[in-house]
Formats: structure tokens, sequence, C-alpha cells
């Protein structure tokens, strides 16, 4: 049941199907991008956080190619292919498309997904995007 949640989850997200990705999540749901350093909590902020990354990652594509649970929380692997445009970094992309290993760990409450916590690496974004990673930390962290 979990993992058919997660991948539906991943379907939705690589349509860019917001109203579905929602319907899969816990009212309280805590979606976490250390990357970013973003946090989206309950339904309003994640409908948010995925309107501005769609904004930013129009063509956001995800497979999942493994996964592993311990009952609790089901850890996933894969790809994530996505197209950096727009200003939100302040930089100017390339219109390149990166393609970017991602690990993705997700717990579970009352039948939906109750946290997602996002990983990949900025820098690999950044370089295969033809920007700086230093001026993208800059924008996204204040530093």
């Amino acid at each position: 049941m979990t993992y058919a949640l997660v991948q539906a989850l991943a379907l939705a997200k690589s349509r860019q199907d917001i109203p579905a990705a929602l319907d899969l999540l816990h009212p309280d749901m805590l979606l976490e991008t250390p990357a970013f350093g973003t946090t989206a909590k309950g339904r309003a902020e994640n409908e948010r956080a995925l309107r501005h990354f769609f904004a930013s990652f129009p063509d956001y594509d995800v497979t999942l190619d493994g996964h592993a649970s311990d009952g609790t929380t089901l850890a996933c692997w894969g790809t994530a292919r996505m197209t950096m445009t727009g200003g939100r970094f302040g930089v100017v992309p390339s219109g390149d498309r990166a393609e970017l290993p991602v690990f993705i760990r997700f717990t579970f409450a009352n039948g939906l997904i109750a946290s997602e916590r996002f990983f990949f690496d900025l820098s690999a974004l950044c370089a295969q995007s033809g920007v700086s990673t230093d001026a993208v930390r800059r924008k996204v962290f204040g530093s």
C-alpha cells in the first residue's frame, strides 16, 4: 500500500498534476527539500511549494528504481529529470535538462503520505543547468 501511494505521487508530480498529488497527502503533510532549504507543512503550503517547484522545473519527471521499508519509513531511490527555468534562483539557466540521482524518505499516517524528505545534489543540478552553485546557494540560503 505505501509503495503504491509513493508511485502514484511520483506519477502525479511527473504530470505536474497538483490536485492528484495533494489527494495522496495527509492534511499535516511535511515536505522537506534540504538542497533548497525549504519545508512545507499542511495542504496549503504543499500546494504553494509544488506550484513554485513546477514553475521552476516545468518538465519535472521522476522514476523510482528501488525502495526499502522498515514498516514505518519507506526509502526510495531513482532519477529526476528537470530543466531549470525562470529567475527563482537568481541565475539565468542554460535550458539544458538535468538528470540527477534522488533519494526520498517517506512516512505515512491514516493511509496517506505524512512526510517526504527529497534529497538530491544541488551542485549537480546547477552544473547541468549551466549556473553557479554559489550564486544559487546565496539566493536560496542568503549566504
